[in-house]
């Protein structure tokens, strides 16, 4: 039996019989096949053929009823899980790298139950009515088996190819297809390498984007502090100098303040000075009434006349101590 990887046509009676031919998934289809099987695990219930129905159903969502049969799907699944759990729980003393693996991250989601939901609802089918939809399984033809029958699988997570050699098949031939297989696993090896690396690849990219952007708008938010800090510096400057400016006017308002206490000292020492010559005058000028009442008649004329001088003087020196007064008190 030769190992074919290629999609035939999609009428599925235009395929032989009798070899069952395995088509190569791409990883979007890998990924659909594993969030279907996840979200719609309640169809595979354990009934008769309800795996078979299950994966036909799957299949036919993903348009793949005439590229694969439902065994292969089977087989692609198991074959992923059991990847999975050999790097998810190596065996004790060996060292194993999860992330050569591309599926591995999605397994691990899938497994965790964290892909639940993330795929529609699918129906399955429950009848043969529509059996010509799909792809045919293929039935070897009827001939003398030896009672050796050699299975192999390929490692790299491709379905498991089953071969039967009876007494015609040489061992050569067997060898060939060993060596075909092994070399097919090596390069899905090496492929899955080269998507590891992809990926990663991506990912250090995706990170240096980030790490970009966030540099510029760091950039950005620098050189807007700095624009703030620098009006900050000027407020505080023009604080500065209003505040010497206020600290002027004070003294200065404080010197003026001094010089209108001594001021207003001042006035009071003249006001009580007036006062005091204010009182002397009325004494006198009452002096000079009991004066006048008891002279003589020629006295009276010679003081009359001296009298007279001195009340002239006293009243206009008492009418100048009242101006000055009221011009103290308007002050």
């Amino acid at each position: 039996m030769e190992h074919q990887d290629h999609a035939y046509t999609n009428n599925p009676q235009d395929r032989p019989s009798s070899v069952e031919f395995t088509y190569k998934m791409s990883n979007k289809e890998i990924e659909d096949l594993v969030k279907l099987r996840v979200s719609n695990k309640y169809l595979f219930s354990g009934k008769r053929n309800s795996s078979k129905w299950a994966w036909r159903a799957i299949l036919k969502h993903m348009g793949l009823q005439h590229k694969m049969t439902h065994c292969q799907a089977s087989k692609k699944w198991e074959n992923m899980k059991k990847r999975y759990k050999e790097l998810k729980s190596p065996p004790e003393g060996v060292k194993v790298f999860p992330e050569t693996w591309p599926y591995f991250s999605l397994m691990d989601d899938a497994m965790e139950g964290r892909l639940e939901g993330n795929a529609p609802i699918l129906k399955a089918y429950s009848s043969d009515n529509n059996k010509g939809d799909f792809l045919p399984i293929p039935k070897p033809k009827k001939r003398k088996v030896s009672s050796m029958e050699i299975s192999s699988a390929s490692v790299a997570d491709g379905p498991e190819i089953e071969v039967s050699v009876n007494g015609n098949v040489k061992w050569e031939q067997v060898a060939v297809q060993q060596r075909g297989l092994e070399i097919d696993r090596i390069v899905q090896e090496a492929e899955d390498k080269r998507i590891c690396k992809d990926s990663e690849q991506r990912v250090k990219e995706r990170e240096i984007e980030v790490m970009e952007r966030e540099r510029l708008v760091l950039q950005r938010e620098r050189a807007v502090l700095e624009r703030e800090i620098a009006v900050l510096d000027r407020d505080r400057a023009l604080l500065e100098r209003e505040r010497a400016t206020i600290e002027r006017e004070r003294a200065t308002m404080e010197r003026e303040k001094a010089v209108m206490e001594r001021e207003r000292a001042m006035v009071e020492k003249e006001r009580d000075a007036v006062c005091r010559d204010q009182l002397a005058l009325h004494q006198q000028k009452a002096k000079l009434k009991r004066i006048s009442a008891t002279t003589e008649s020629t006295e009276e004329v010679a003081e009359d006349n001296s009298k007279v001088e001195e009340s002239d003087t006293t009243d206009r020196k008492e009418r100048f101590l009242i101006l000055f007064k009221k011009l103290v008190e308007n002050l």
